[in-house]
């Protein structure tokens, strides 16, 4: 069916509603703003809700938008894409904001075949990134995105940005018709008219980023300022390490050859702030050689170039026993591990059994850390939900806090917004083939990897 309101009236209605105001309003960035859109109230207003999704469906329909299923932006335009699906039977997909850690923990519930054709339905476009997280989850099951409709457009450079990403845009009103109209029809006059042009104007968004605010804008703090908000002097250490090295690649050394690991660790000592290990995996055929060579020297080499050593133990058992495991057994990991991980799956006894080797050895509590682990990224893993609820629980429940302050003898560490741990991984196994996960906040990249491959490739000669 064809809309009865042409979109003259669809704009005073929205404007009677209050779905459109004016005045003074803050918005998400921080900014001040003289308009604002509150599209959700269209649910109280079946009439008008139908009317809405008939000019969107008709401007698809204009624009000859190819797909074969409906996804609405999650929420506003949710409402708006369920109207047009029901009322031009059309197949609708439904994606979450967050996949549930239960059932089928899908982003996008619904049946199609990858290679399918999507349209996407959002209700007021800005920046566009919303638009384009909603592409980006569905592309990752396969489906095709080319064409999105939004009901208003605010002109603030989201259009071009989603062109830019190959998705074309079509708006069934812009800001400057609604301003159009409400002035012709005495409900704004020019001055109010002039000042959203003004801001729209002067908050232009680029790459998808919403216009930053000068009043709430934080700067990003160097590494430097981090080690002074830290609490736990390992992860101070480490700040600073980043910060006199101007680097935070973190290398993961998977391999079985203990002697070619502390080749590894000689040659890329200089470049990097922190070594990760996995010593159970070393292939150590004369124990009693490997336990004198192996940790002393690793620790010169740390000394030496100036970076941290991490043990990827992942210890999980009883205190007891992993006090021995982490004292004792036959590696002896807190001699020359700084940074240990840890499992709170058998309760805070798992920390207590890592404090109390560290108080009753040489090492101190200042240059010892573990970190807990509350989620792992490996299929299947049952690291979720309440579990990893509880992990976080367990680290703010140590004494001292938690985030990156822990224990005041044992530092359990995690990440938060002022002092996270920013590590660019790079992997190294048998292979050395090199994975490298971008984080942000990295120094020298190019040349510091540049680096790290001309030493692995020699170590491998």
């Amino acid at each position: 069916m064809a809309p009865s309101m042409s979109v003259e009236e669809l704009i005073l209605r929205l404007y009677e509603i209050q779905a459109v105001k004016f005045g003074s309003f803050t918005l998400k960035s921080g900014l001040q703003s003289p308009i604002y859109f509150d599209l959700r109230v269209i649910v109280s207003h079946p009439i008008l809700l139908q009317e809405v999704s008939e000019h969107v469906w008709q401007l698809a329909t204009q624009v000859k938008a190819s797909f074969v299923s409906v996804c609405g932006v999650p929420y506003t335009a949710l409402p708006i894409a369920t109207v047009v699906c029901v009322n031009h039977g059309v197949p609708m997909l439904l994606r979450r904001k967050e996949a549930k850690d239960y059932g089928t923990k899908k982003l996008i519930e619904g049946q199609f075949q990858p290679g399918d054709l999507c349209l996407v339905i959002e209700d007021v476009v800005t920046s566009g990134s919303s638009v384009l997280d909603t592409v980006e989850a569905l592309s990752a099951e396969g489906l095709l995105v080319r064409d999105a409709i939004v009901l208003l457009d605010r002109e603030q450079g989201g259009k071009h940005m989603l062109q830019e990403k190959g998705i074309n845009l079509h708006c069934v009103c812009s800001l400057t018709q609604l301003l159009s109209v409400l002035l012709a029809n005495g409900k704004l006059d020019k001055d109010t008219v002039d000042s959203v042009h003004r801001f729209v104007q002067l908050n232009q968004t680029q790459d998808g980023a919403a216009p930053p605010s000068t009043k709430h804008l934080k700067k990003a703090l160097t590494y430097g300022e981090r080690a002074s908000l830290a609490e736990h002097p390992l992860a101070k250490k480490l700040f600073r390490i980043m910060e006199d090295k101007q680097t935070n690649l973190c290398v993961a050394v998977d391999i079985v050859d203990w002697q070619k690991l502390l080749q590894l660790a000689e040659r890329l000592g200089p470049y990097i702030c922190c070594l990760k290990t996995h010593v159970d995996i070393l292939s150590v055929n004369n124990f009693q050689s490997f336990r004198s060579t192996f940790g002393p020297q690793l620790n010169e080499l740390a000394v030496r170039y100036n970076f941290l050593i991490f043990e990827d133990r992942k210890f999980a058992d009883i205190g007891n026993t992993v006090q021995h495991q982490y004292g004792g057994g036959i590696y002896y990991i807190s001699d020359w591990a700084h940074i240990v991980t840890a499992h709170a799956v058998s309760g805070p006894g798992v920390i207590e059994g890592l404090k109390k080797v560290v108080n009753g050895g040489s090492a101190t509590s200042s240059n010892r850390g573990c970190l807990l682990i509350a989620e792992m990224s490996s299929d299947g893993a049952l690291a979720t939900g309440g579990y990893t609820k509880g992990e976080s629980s367990a680290c703010c429940a140590c004494p001292g806090g938690g985030v990156v302050r822990g224990c005041m003898q044992m530092g359990v560490t995690r990440a938060d917004r002022t002092s996270c741990l920013q590590f660019v991984m790079l992997r190294l196994r048998n292979s050395l083939l090199a994975k490298l996960l971008l984080r942000s906040g990295f120094y020298g990249l190019p040349g510091c990897l540049h680096s790290i491959a001309e030493a692995a490739s020699q170590t491998r000669a």
